[in-house]
């Protein structure tokens, strides 16, 4: 599959690359449509991610379920790229197939759509099988590296190891997943579901020097970015955090309404002028 890959796009790569080798930690938040993009650039975030549950959510769809489509995330994937001039990486979830020449191909055509990066999991989207075996997934995070790779230019490529958050809480074997795929080429490794400081430090240990992501808001939400720099953490992410805290306000301002008869949800909304304004700016990048 040849990818044909402009300037710019190689530019937000190398932009996107160089976070994760500069000193210090960083927040890539994750919005899940054009206008959350638009906003979260605005406050002068410097990455993006894409989130499958956000986007799921966003379409009346359960996360986790392979309820999403790649053609759906690839779209996703576009609008959000066109709304601001910031690198993104894109949510692939397992890549949309299990075998490894499927992982390779999702990769190709999300560096087609523009991403400066992107991540593969090791959950299948079964729930009575929710976690491949061992050696399948380090064959599947192989071949997305070798296609990572392949291109002509920086893509970013996270391996994640998923089974914290489906019903598998066994550290020992994360850490050992998360090692194989350091081993195979992975350039950010990343376990959602890890809640103490000890899980952390333990997995940033193990797969030294290779950066790691922390998703905040899974259980997680009391420690600060302070303390997660001090754990030798160098990526931040929200996943489907933002999307349900605006959710969350949205369904509370219906329920009142609906419940009460009263609409005094519309005294913490965000004006109609200021969001109008965002929205009518050209690039909101500072």
């Amino acid at each position: 599959m040849k990818t044909s890959i402009d300037h710019l796009q190689i530019t937000k790569a190398e932009t996107f690359r160089a976070l994760h080798q500069r000193p210090g930690i960083f927040v890539v938040p994750n919005p899940w449509d054009a206008g959350s993009a638009k906003m979260l650039a605005g406050l002068g975030f410097e990455a993006l991610a894409t989130t499958s549950a956000g986007l799921a959510f966003s379409l009346g769809k359960p996360d986790g379920k392979g309820a999403l489509n790649r053609e759906e995330t690839l779209r996703n994937v576009r609008d959000i790229i066109a709304a601001t001039d910031l690198p993104v990486s894109a949510d692939l979830e397992n890549g949309y197939g299990d075998d490894p020449d499927t992982c390779a191909e999702t990769i190709l055509l999300a560096a087609k759509a523009g991403v400066a990066g992107g991540s593969i999991e090791d959950a299948t989207g079964n729930p009575g099988d929710p976690i491949y075996p061992f050696d399948l997934s380090v064959e599947r995070v192989k071949a997305a590296v070798k296609a990572a790779n392949s291109l002509p230019y920086p893509f970013t490529l996270t391996a994640r190891a998923e089974n914290l958050i489906h019903g598998r809480p066994d550290l020992k074997d994360t850490i050992r997943r998360l090692e194989a795929y350091a081993d195979a080429g992975a350039h950010v490794l990343f376990a959602p579901g890890l809640e103490t400081q000890e899980e952390i430090k333990a997995v940033v240990k193990a797969v030294a020097p290779r950066p790691v992501n922390v998703v905040v808001g899974l259980g997680n939400a009391n420690i600060s970015l302070n303390e997660l720099l001090s754990l030798g953490v160098k990526r931040v992410s929200l996943g489907s955090s933002l999307a349900r805290a605006a959710y969350g306000a949205y369904f509370r301002a219906a329920e009142e309404i609906h419940q009460k008869g009263t609409f005094t949800f519309a005294g913490e909304a965000m004006p109609y002028s200021a969001i109008n304004a965002l929205f009518s700016s050209g690039s909101n990048r500072k």
